[in-house]
């Protein structure tokens, strides 16, 4: 589905899922106006056609340990498809990486770690760069978060 294909009423479903994932249906049909089989129909249709995703909750990282975020840009010298592949399983091995994105630009990938403090994002940071050659590293570590996680616009 792109975005040419949802209405105002999907979009509806979208914001209001995105602000509260816990909604039983029932709420989540009075929040948009319909009916709870019209809803449920339109939630299957956006499950199915990939629009909704998953289901999941916001964690606080401080509130769990985790109060150090850093992002961390690589640039890697190899690009070999089997060099790729286990690259990527590595990264992705690693708990603590949050998000992942291949980018372009000056640097190969975007990582956002969570940590619980600076000893922990070293311990993450040596792991990372064990077991494969890379050109460059670098770390940017924040001191506020400002908008984090935010609803995607519908």
């Amino acid at each position: 589905m792109n975005d040419n294909t949802l209405d105002s009423i999907d979009s509806s479903i979208l914001r209001a899922l995105q602000r509260d994932g816990s909604l039983s249906q029932r709420e989540l049909a009075e929040k948009v106006g319909l009916s709870q089989n019209s809803c449920w129909r339109r939630l299957t249709k956006l499950r199915s056609e990939g629009v909704i995703t998953g289901q999941t909750i916001r964690l606080d990282p401080s509130a769990v340990g985790l109060g150090l975020t850093v992002f961390v840009m690589l640039r890697t010298r190899t690009h070999s498809a089997e060099w790729l592949d286990g690259f990527r399983r590595s990264v992705l091995a690693i708990e603590n990486v949050i998000d992942f994105y291949r980018i372009a630009g000056d640097y190969d990938y975007l990582l956002k770690i969570a940590a619980r403090d600076m000893n922990d994002f070293d311990r993450i940071y040596q792991r990372l760069i064990r077991d494969f050659e890379l050109e460059a590293v670098t770390s940017y570590i924040t001191m506020e978060s400002i908008a984090d996680g935010r609803d995607l616009p519908t």
